[in-house]
């Protein structure tokens, strides 16, 4: 009898542990769903991202192309007309041809400096002419105003760039320049370019610089945080350093 009770135990700690044995392989199953189903929603919620920040960048791109067409067309032609009209005014009135050769001097940079912009926010030619010697024009545009000094070096020549890498980057570059210029208050950028073995881009300035802790405070964060966006979309860096009152330093780098 007691054999058939000790029998019996054990049968009914073996179904005990079959049951305890299903119930935790039922609940391993279920987390592994839970976490496949999360995957997918984080990727879903990637995708739809990447393909909103895509689209963005797509309207913004044909926004510029054609504010860049309008600049070459329309305002470039109207000062080729002011300069030819200039012309024939010194003919007209040679006692005033100094003063109109520095009237007609002064339209003639002002073409220039429209053709620059037309280039640099016109995606055709940046994807024609590539990023590094698009963002060289831009440190030669700069320059012209003597009131800041950009100093380029540049190491990158046989990088090979996608085309919205491209694009990115040189945007991202803009506007980091655009905020120097702007708010820092610098005498001098210095632009440095290499592609060993990351590309990267580095732009320090010797302006007033900032708290990183405020940034968030600010309405400049916006800006920041849009550069951030747009480097993770094509899996890039965009790393801040500053210090008040001893300049700032992005980086712009491919991730690991």
């Amino acid at each position: 009898m007691l054999h058939n009770i000790a029998l019996g135990i054990i049968i009914s700690l073996l179904f005990i542990s079959l049951i305890v044995l299903f119930c935790v392989v039922l609940i391993k199953l279920y987390i592994q769903k839970i976490k496949k189903y999360n995957a997918q929603i984080y990727e879903n919620e990637i995708n739809f991202q990447k393909t909103l920040n895509q689209s963005i960048i797509e309207t913004q791109e044909q926004l510029l192309n054609s504010i860049s067409q309008d600049l070459h067309d329309d305002a470039g032609q109207q000062l080729t007309v002011i300069n030819f009209q200039l012309e024939n005014l010194k003919l007209d009135f040679p006692e005033c041809q100094d003063d109109l050769n520095l009237v007609s001097q002064s339209v003639t940079k002002l073409s220039e400096s429209l053709r620059g912009i037309s280039h640099a926010l016109n995606t055709n030619w940046l994807e024609k002419n590539g990023l590094i010697d698009a963002i060289h024009n831009e440190v030669i545009r700069i320059n012209k105003n003597k009131s800041i000094a950009v100093h380029l070096t540049r190491n990158a020549e046989n990088k090979s760039f996608s085309g919205d890498e491209q694009i990115v980057l040189f945007r991202i570059f803009q506007e980091t320049i655009n905020n120097i210029i702007k708010h820092a208050k610098a005498r001098n950028i210095e632009i440095k370019i290499e592609a060993n073995p990351l590309f990267k881009i580095k732009i320090t300035d010797d302006g007033i610089g900032f708290d990183l802790n405020k940034l968030k405070e600010s309405t400049n964060s916006i800006g920041i945080q849009n550069c951030i966006n747009r480097s993770n979309l094509i899996h890039y860096d965009f790393i801040m350093e500053s210090k008040i009152n001893h300049g700032t330093t992005i980086t712009l780098q491919e991730k690991v």
